[in-house]
């Protein structure tokens, strides 16, 4: 099997990004961003999908920063995952975080579409304006042409909430990008083709 690894800079007048990964890693991660929550939760994705990710990223406003952060690692993803023969495709996962509880599911058959549904008390968490999590969910699904639903069932931390989030959708990812030999290399999907 090819290395599924790709890199994405991105330069504009707003932000400064550069984002590495591989899908068949060990969940090894640099992640600096300058907003320390929004590295924290990006982490849960590295070491919880077992994904090896580099991302560093520079900007006067957080929220073109965490847009453009989405924007270029799910650029990376699709990709990283070329034409995506033999993957599973479909997979979904719920984590809980202490009182929390989020479910994820995820579909990477070519379309980006993106829906969350969560309530977050404040409207920040640490550094992180929460209505950025959700922003976040939605770039990195279009870019990456595939179907995101994210949920938070319980909670009352934002905290928890949101790495709950992180830590689901990491695990769905993982599933959904695993090789399934018995596909043999085809493409999980009646039409033959999943859009790139």
């Amino acid at each position: 099997m090819n290395k599924r690894s790709a890199s994405i800079k991105r330069e504009t007048t707003e932000t400064s990004i550069k984002v590495e990964i591989t899908l068949d890693g060990s969940g090894d991660y640099e992640i600096m961003t300058g907003v320390r929550m929004f590295d924290h939760l990006l982490s849960q994705l590295a070491r919880h999908g077992m994904f090896d990710i580099k991302i560093t990223g520079n900007s006067s406003d957080q929220h073109h920063l965490v847009e453009d952060v989405g924007i270029c690692l799910g650029k990376a993803f699709a990709q990283a995952l070329g034409e995506k023969k033999g993957i599973v495709r479909m997979a979904h996962a719920v984590v809980p975080m202490d009182e929390a509880l989020a479910m994820v599911a995820v579909d990477i058959g070519g379309r980006g579409y993106c829906h969350v549904e969560t309530k977050f008390a404040g409207e920040a968490i640490a550094e992180l304006s929460t209505d950025l999590v959700r922003h976040f969910l939605e770039s990195f699904a279009i870019e990456a042409k595939l179907n995101l639903h994210a949920r938070v069932l319980s909670g009352v931390n934002d905290h928890h909430k949101a790495e709950a989030l992180f830590k689901a959708m990491a695990r769905a990812l993982d599933s959904a990008t695993r090789i399934d030999d018995r596909l043999g290399g085809d493409v999980p999907s009646t039409k033959g083709i999943i859009e790139r």
